[in-house]
């Protein structure tokens, strides 16, 4: 897949030419089973007539912009993750447009204008609440209108799951509740988080239960508070564990508010400190709790090693 970066007013076509496009629109954060069902489309659309697929996605998240917001957004899929997702699924070029105050200044007319029509688009595909255009006038209906038989256009319905609407809100609001298992169901995939595994306290090691500490990439959206059965990927190997999100009440102090991420990686040895992994949330095990004493807290993480033992026996 080429990944192509445009921006407004200064960058808006690509640098060599990519042919006639079936283009998915949308910003994707998750690329869940209904970005899925979009994008999918959009590649079957390319494939019947016999031209390249593509996804125009946005960065950074449009609410940055026009929201105002200061605070930092958290993605369900980073930049990086989304992109290998796309390329997984078949996807042949991925524009990413720089959203800006200036590219949120263009008329429905003036993005159709810029963003399909010059880019050689023969095909739009999208979800049935896509808008696009100054303050969000643009809707599917307009961008059949406005086609002027140079693209066809496919709107995909809403999507539902348990007869609520597949979306990234629902996705990340079960993430909130550490509701992992739904989350993975919903993204048709595990949930996964790149990071780097960072130097801790070490206290797990004098337990008999040492932990990589993980601290994830810039922006990555993590489960909430807990105990979960996960898979960690390093060093191209895959292996199951046992991760605890929160402030290890048992041993800090508890004005001190430092949210860590540990794995305890089962049958494993090595030191990784360094190294870049990726860890897969698979189920909750119970929320995190204060232990009176080491013992309690040992028995408790042995039970919790059981519970991610036979959890990942059984989907074995």
């Amino acid at each position: 897949m080429e990944i192509i970066h445009l921006s407004y007013p200064i960058h808006v076509k690509p640098d060599s030419e990519t042919g006639p496009l079936s283009l998915a629109l949308g910003f994707f954060d998750g690329v869940h089973k209904g970005h899925q069902r979009v994008i999918g489309d959009a590649i079957k659309q390319a494939e019947s007539k016999g031209i390249k697929s593509a996804v125009m996605t946005f960065d950074p998240h449009p609410s940055l912009v026009l929201g105002g917001r200061k605070e930092e957004v958290f993605y369900i899929t980073p930049m990086q993750q989304k992109m290998e997702i796309l390329e997984g699924m078949g996807v042949d070029y991925c524009f990413i447009v720089r959203f800006t105050s200036e590219f949120a200044k263009l008329t429905p007319q003036q993005f159709i204008e810029i963003f399909i029509k010059e880019l050689n688009v023969s095909h739009v595909t999208a979800g049935f609440d896509f808008s696009f255009g100054s303050k969000g006038k643009g809707d599917m209906t307009l961008m059949k209108e406005l086609g002027d038989g140079q693209y066809g256009v496919t709107v995909i319905e809403k999507q539902e799951d348990g007869n609520e609407k597949i979306s990234s809100t629902r996705i990340r609001e079960l993430l909130k509740n550490g509701a992992v298992e739904q989350v993975c169901h919903l993204l048709g995939r595990p949930f996964r988080v790149l990071g780097t595994v960072v130097n801790g306290d070490k206290r797990g090691r004098t337990i008999g239960f040492p932990t990589a500490n993980i601290e994830p990439e810039l922006g990555a959206v993590v489960p909430s508070r807990g105990v979960y059965a996960v898979k960690i990927q390093v060093q191209g190997q895959t292996y199951n564990g046992v991760c605890n999100i929160g402030f290890k009440p048992t041993f800090n102090n508890p004005d001190v508010k430092k949210q860590v991420i540990e794995v305890h990686i089962l049958d494993f040895d090595k030191s990784i400190y360094g190294e870049m992994v990726e860890v897969e949330w698979h189920e909750r095990i119970r929320d995190e709790q204060k232990f009176s004493g080491i013992d309690e807290l040992k028995a408790q993480i042995q039970r919790d090693k059981m519970t991610a033992e036979q959890f990942f026996a059984g989907i074995n």
